[in-house]
């Protein structure tokens, strides 16, 4: 039972939803990384619910960093930020009925009718505010090399949002945004079909892209831990993310093998393609252009409406109406959980790559 990611820098998470905390551990992080916990609460926020497209339950995430950190800089020991669970209402669950959707009857089984079902236990999307912590630790060390990122809701409820157009500046201005759209417009129309889809009982889903600068080439390796599988492997940790493609991903297969390649040319002593349509990566390893992948985060599976279901307790099937505060929509929250393992992901390959402590400023 396994709950870490990583090979140089690792990423343990911990708690339940409804328990006293949730954390995480990083370690092999470099030391003499600067430390803002400012910029850390800010990245809590951008995940952390607001208004009527959100779920009511608040959490203020007051969190503390435990070890690992000392005079403002990483110290090079393993750093563990630890955040409180506040507003929670167990009342709303019980054990019995299975959610569908969620992970009730999966993890039921898993642990042999032990795990914590409140709010989902350790299976909650509560637990991604530890990882957004973590996360924003790991995009500090990224920024010092030079490597930025963001993320924007592509689509959602059907509604699209306008693409990257000028990378450095659209990523400044999603890191601000409490709802990432590059097009606000099209974001107005996305909260007003959220709004909707919960007035109806229901919710909806989306994709989110993110694009990376500043990546040198030659990251990565060629077969398992490719920089594709690598990312996969983080993003698929994310609650709802259902589906991730890089580049023109899926869309690759109606094309040509002339409009697939990205041509490559020479700029200044460096080679660089003048498409992208492979998303930066080349034969699992990055080529030096803009990283550009997608994730499909999934409909909220908690919704107002009768659905279909088992009983764990009694093996009968059963109608469920689920009660209690639920989000309509969570893609737009999903973001900051996509742009933390991002970071952590390619720490922890650049760390693999040029050495753990090239993070920290340190060259090999």
């Amino acid at each position: 039972m396994k709950n870490t990611f990583g090979v140089s820098v690792c990423v343990t998470l911990f708690g339940e939803s409804h328990g006293p905390e949730i954390g995480a551990v990083i370690d092999g992080m470099a030391p003499g990384i600067p430390v803002d916990e400012a910029y850390i609460a800010r990245q809590l926020t951008l995940r952390r619910p607001a208004g009527s497209i959100s779920t009511a339950r608040q959490e203020q995430d007051p969190f503390r960093i435990v070890s690992g950190v000392f005079c403002g800089h990483t110290t090079g020991a393993p750093l563990t930020i630890l955040i409180p669970n506040g507003d929670t209402r167990s009342r709303d669950y019980q054990l019995g009925a299975a959610r569908p959707g969620h992970a009730d009857y999966t993890a039921h089984i898993k642990y042999h009718g032990y795990e914590d079902y409140r709010g989902g236990g350790h299976f909650s999307g509560r637990i991604t505010a530890a990882l957004v912590a973590a996360g924003a630790v790991a995009r500090q060390a990224l920024t010092r090399r030079g490597v930025t990122l963001g993320t924007h809701i592509a689509r959602c409820a059907g509604i699209e949002d306008a693409p990257f157009r000028d990378p450095a500046a659209d990523i400044a201005r999603l890191n601000e945004l409490p709802f990432a759209v590059l097009d606000a417009e099209k974001g107005k129309q996305m909260q007003e079909a959220i709004a909707a889809a919960g007035a109806a009982g229901d919710s909806v889903g989306g994709a989110l892209e993110t694009l990376a600068l500043g990546l040198p080439a030659g990251v990565g390796e060629p077969w398992f831990d490719t920089v594709e599988g690598v990312l996969a492997h983080a993003l698929f940790s994310i609650p709802a993310v259902k589906g991730v493609e890089f580049g023109d991903g899926f869309a690759l297969c109606d094309l040509r093998g002339s409009e697939a390649n990205d041509s490559l040319y020479q700029d200044q002593g460096r080679v660089c393609t003048r498409t992208n349509h492979n998303g930066g990566v080349n034969g699992g390893i990055t080529n030096g252009m803009p990283l550009l992948f997608r994730c499909a985060v999934k409909p909220t599976p908690s919704i107002a409406r009768a659905q279909q279901t088992v009983n764990l307790l009694t093996g009968e099937e059963e109608r469920l109406t689920i009660t209690g505060r639920h989000d309509p929509a969570i893609v737009h929250r999903a973001r900051a959980a996509v742009d933390a393992v991002t970071a952590l992901a390619l720490c922890d390959l650049l760390a693999q790559r040029y050495g753990a402590d090239w993070l920290g400023g340190q060259e090999a």
